[in-house]
């Protein structure tokens, strides 16, 4: 029995956790639970999706191979609990990167199926599990391999589906061919929100986008941001001195968080100021910067624990998604944000491609919004049921895999294609077996 949290910390439980080392010890788990049973990674989950309180929860780090790579193809069948950090490690210095990667490499694979991950690069490559040609599934009705040509309801279904059809114990992943191991990136600071979304207008010319914007800046500053775009660099664009040995795994973390930060650290205040340093030591304009690929795609990753510095109460994170045509509804959510007195350290901007196939994949065409904010401002519960209403208004979403509170009303009207995973998890699991805090929270049958 362990107590378990979602990254923000913010709903333990306890619960039993197992450790298969084979698909039959999951098949085992799953025929003799008298519980709700969830597959857990590494945890980045925000809120209660990995966690089933008095249930099971099954540990895939034992499913953590990660095979060889076809250098002709680039195709690599890894365990579901190898991490993304673990695949670079092994990848990069073969010049192979994955093909979609979150802002942490501390994701197992069966993570980023599960909640089928979006990257930088969503606007020109979609989700993680565009790039999965097959998996293995181990369901209380019996283990199957699946892929989107091969059974791609089930497929579907798992792809963004939170682990509610089963337990993911290996995928065959497509790799991105690399001749360095670093990033040529493009930097500009915008002054105010119509700057910024003007600048990333032109999104499509690079394989990836990420702008961070001042939450907390007001009037004429509303939605000020440093975009930062690039693509992999070849061997060319490397100083000569360096193009002999281009390839290099990522650095591990360096610094660590040991214990949770003192309550109130991260106020109106400090954010304020950290907010007002970050933007003013960002360029008005950089062309051609070499970047680790670190440094890039994974800078919380230098700070182990970094969730620990919002303090003992823990964080929210907050993600939204709206249609293109629903800009307006970014600035207004900033807007109410910058004037509520709720402090956002960590907000990010991106742009979405077109929607993904699995009925509860999260990106949808248009922008992407994520806000980490502290959890203790008596108005916060405000903010966040105002900011649902913005969202469903538009047509809009909430990532599930940072939710920790969604109202189970909205769940549907986000997600209309429910149904279709509720299906399928019933034709699986006709007994209900498989389950977790999320899907009893927000009743997903």
């Amino acid at each position: 029995m362990r107590t378990l949290a979602g990254w923000g910390r913010t709903q333990p439980v306890v619960a039993r956790v197992v450790t298969p080392a084979s698909e039959d010890d999951v098949a085992t788990i799953l025929a003799d639970a008298a519980g709700p049973v969830i597959a857990r990674g590494l945890g980045r989950s925000y809120g209660d999706a990995a966690q089933a309180a008095g249930g099971t929860v099954v540990d895939g780090r034992g499913f953590g191979a990660v095979g060889t790579i076809d250098p002709s193809t680039g195709s690599v069948t890894v365990g579901a609990g190898a991490s993304i950090d673990a695949i670079l490690a092994h990848a990069v210095p073969k010049g192979w990167f994955v093909p979609v990667s979150p802002g942490t490499r501390q994701v197992t694979v069966g993570g980023a199926i599960a909640a089928d991950v979006h990257g930088k690069n969503h606007h020109r490559d979609g989700t993680f599990c565009q790039h999965v040609t097959a998996l293995r599934l181990v369901a209380p009705s019996g283990p199957r391999t699946v892929g989107p040509d091969d059974d791609p309801d089930v497929f579907w279904a798992t792809a963004g589906g939170m682990g509610l059809t089963g337990i993911v114990t290996e995928a065959t992943v497509r790799l991105l061919p690399i001749e360095t191991d670093r990033v040529l990136v493009d930097t500009d600071r915008c002054d105010d929100l119509d700057a910024l979304l003007a600048r990333m207008a032109t999104d499509q010319a690079y394989r990836y986008s990420v702008a961070w914007v001042d939450c907390m800046a007001t009037g004429s500053s509303l939605g000020r941001g440093v975009l930062t775009r690039g693509d992999h660099a070849r061997r060319d664009d490397l100083p000569a001195a360096e193009r002999a040995r281009p390839l290099a795994a990522p650095s591990p973390s360096r610094l660590r968080v040991p214990v949770p930060a003192p309550r109130g650290l991260l106020n109106r205040l400090s954010v304020r100021a950290f907010n007002e340093a970050w933007f003013r030591r960002a360029p008005r304009e950089r062309r051609g910067e070499l970047q680790p690929i670190g440094t890039f795609f994974h800078p919380l990753d230098f700070v182990t624990d970094w969730n620990l510095l919002y303090g003992p109460r823990g964080v929210v994170q907050y993600q939204l998604a709206v249609p293109s045509a629903a800009v307006e509804a970014v600035r207004r959510a900033i807007e109410l944000l910058a004037t509520s007195g709720v402090p956002s350290f960590l907000a990010v901007l991106k742009r979405f491609g077109p929607a993904d196939p699995g009925p509860l994949s999260f990106p949808i065409e248009g922008w992407t919004l994520a806000l980490d904010i502290p959890v203790g401002p008596p108005q916060l519960p405000g903010v966040l049921d105002a900011l649902d209403d913005l969202v469903q208004d538009v047509g809009g979403r909430v990532y599930l895999a940072k939710d920790a509170r969604l109202d189970p009303a909205r769940l549907r009207a986000m997600y209309p294609r429910l149904g279709e995973l509720e299906a399928v998890r019933r034709r699986l699991d006709p007994n209900g077996i498989l389950g977790s805090d999320l899907a009893r929270r927000l009743g997903i049958g």
